[in-house]
């Protein structure tokens, strides 16, 4: 049975007495509060944040993502973090392909393929981010769009590694922007991805594949978003940086 996932995705916000601050007020909250059986969190901090995070994980609140990682294993790469480093700190997850990234940084459907390779061979689960830009969708091309980075990014893998991955749709256009996909337009891309990856693994891997939303999810719209059938919860930018509202979304299952 596939997880419910929510994911916090801080990107590159707080210093370390704020990171901390924030770890342990959820934590507290979770205290009172009891998740689903199959809902996971995941916390994805700023580098410099992982091992604090992981120390508090092993209270077994939580998981612990990074937010990006190099495709090589190890050389000269200054400023950059491999596989096989985050591994050594027990991260468990890590996103790769975010809208961020392929934006600032150039990241290819290539790059994301190689970076899934590197984390799965580390015991690492891939968070991969699929999801077109307005000018995309204004242009019905989302469809286009989304089969493009699954199929170059993620389908050289074999149906056992595959079953590793996560899957997050982030319409660009609704990241930061306040605007928020419809329910139904949420489920019918997620629905679409779960078709594509039933077509290439079968419909059991499709079934056990956890697909995230990821474009502006909070605590009012979240439990609408998460009825969706193939909507498995959500990586969530702004909201996870507020212990409350993040836990409450984690709650929204």
């Amino acid at each position: 049975m596939r997880k419910n996932i929510v994911a916090g995705n801080w990107k590159m916000n707080k210093t370390f007495d704020e990171a901390d601050e924030l770890v342990s007020q959820i934590i507290e909250l979770l205290e009172t509060k009891e998740l689903g059986e199959n809902t996971r969190m995941i916390l994805c901090p700023p580098f410099p944040y992982l091992e604090m995070c992981t120390d508090y994980s092993n209270e077994s609140y939580f998981s612990v993502g990074a937010q990006n990682v190099n495709d090589n294993e190890k050389g000269a790469y200054t400023g950059e973090v491999s596989a096989p480093m985050l591994a050594s700190m027990e991260v468990e997850y890590c996103i790769v392909g975010h809208s961020e990234r392929r934006a600032y940084y150039g990241e290819t459907d290539a790059i994301v393929a190689r970076k899934v390779d590197q984390l799965l061979k580390n015991d690492i689960r891939p968070i991969v981010c699929c999801g077109e830009v307005l000018e995309e969708r204004e242009a019905g091309k989302q469809f286009d769009v989304v089969k493009r980075q699954i199929t170059d990014g993620l389908f050289h893998l074999d149906a056992e590694a595959f079953g590793q991955v996560v899957i997050a749709y982030e319409p660009v256009w609704a990241i930061g922007t306040g605007k928020t996909a419809t329910p139904q337009q949420a489920q019918e891309i997620h629905a679409f991805i779960r078709g594509l990856i039933a077509e290439k693994y079968g419909k059991e891997v499709a079934d056990n594949t956890s697909i995230l939303y990821g474009g502006s999810c909070k605590p009012s719209n979240a439990k609408e978003l998460f009825a969706n059938p193939d909507v498995d919860g959500g990586l969530i930018g702004g909201a996870s940086l507020q212990a409350e509202d993040f836990v409450n979304i984690a709650l929204a299952f």
